[in-house]
């Protein structure tokens, strides 16, 4: 099982601290190399870029690929199946026009001409609307075109919003909301293996947010104490070794809570009888 992954970029470091997280360990490196093994014997990784990740799955050269939606909609891969939203690398690709100009709607560019670097999506985008523009592709400083009188108006990622409003661009219109997810053929969507990879994925981004509180409680205090939890599913209650036998009537409660419910929980539950509250972090949840 090989999986397609981002060589460089803004999406290379996270990408790569996930499958860590997950499990699936590099074992001989990612810098300046093509494929990484991993500590999964039937798990090797492949560095690409992240526009070509598509591509490099539905043509067989991986099984599975992490990149970012926009990439996939671009490259009209049609036998490529999303399996999870990783929830990272966050962006919108947005058409926009100078701030200053006579582009306000999306039926104003009409006969108008629109540069990107994303040419399939734009195209899909503006078929759906109903409106015809010239549509150029560039590779590179699209939000400059507009200023030297190369396109009314773009189609470009943006996150924060920043470079828009330092080209003096403001959004007309969302296009697409992208995040990076994980992709694989579908051919071999059925094999164990693929299961086995986005469980494991899946398992570290449940984790994420989440605290494991473990504490004693007295038995007479227990239903105090379940009353001011806001654990999923419940807490476990277990018996305390040797608590009945000095008398002491405690058991322990352990109970997995949203990171930013910890300080309240801790408090309301020390308030209804429970002591020696320990937190831990979450490596992987699986449910």
């Amino acid at each position: 099982m090989r999986i397609a992954v981002p060589n460089k970029g803004r999406l290379h470091e996270p990408t790569i601290d996930l499958l860590e997280r997950a499990g699936l360990h590099l074992e001989n490196g990612a810098d300046r190399k093509l494929y990484a093994d991993t500590v999964d014997p039937d798990v090797s990784v492949l560095f690409a870029r992240a526009a070509d990740i598509p591509e490099y799955v539905s043509d067989g050269a991986a099984d599975l690929g992490i990149t970012g939606l926009d990439q996939v909609h671009e490259a009209r891969v049609d036998d490529v199946s999303e399996l999870l939203d990783l929830e990272f690398g966050r962006c919108r690709l947005v058409l926009a026009a100078p701030e200053d100009g006579d582009i306000e709607t999306v039926d104003d560019l009409a006969g108008k001409t629109v540069a990107t670097e994303f040419p399939n999506i734009t195209r899909d985008f503006f078929e759906d609307t109903g409106v015809e523009p010239d549509i150029v592709e560039v590779t590179g400083a699209t939000e400059l075109t507009p200023h030297v009188e190369m396109a009314d108006a773009i189609v470009d990622i943006t996150s924060t919003g920043t470079t828009l409003k330092m080209n003096r661009l403001a959004v007309v219109d969302d296009v697409l909301s992208s995040s990076v997810r994980l992709f694989g053929r579908e051919d071999v969507l059925s094999e164990p293996k693929v299961e086995e990879v986005r469980t494991a994925l899946s398992s570290v981004k449940q984790a994420e947010g989440k605290r494991y509180l473990m504490m004693n409680v007295p038995t007479t205090k227990l239903d105090d104490v379940r009353d001011v939890i806001p654990g999923m599913g419940g807490p476990t209650v277990m018996d305390i070794a040797g608590a009945d036998e000095n008398g002491d009537g405690k058991v322990a409660v352990h109970v997995v809570v949203d990171e930013q419910d910890v300080f309240e929980t801790i408090t309301e539950v020390k308030k209804a009888g429970a002591s020696d509250i320990l937190v831990t972090e979450i490596e992987r949840l699986i449910e």
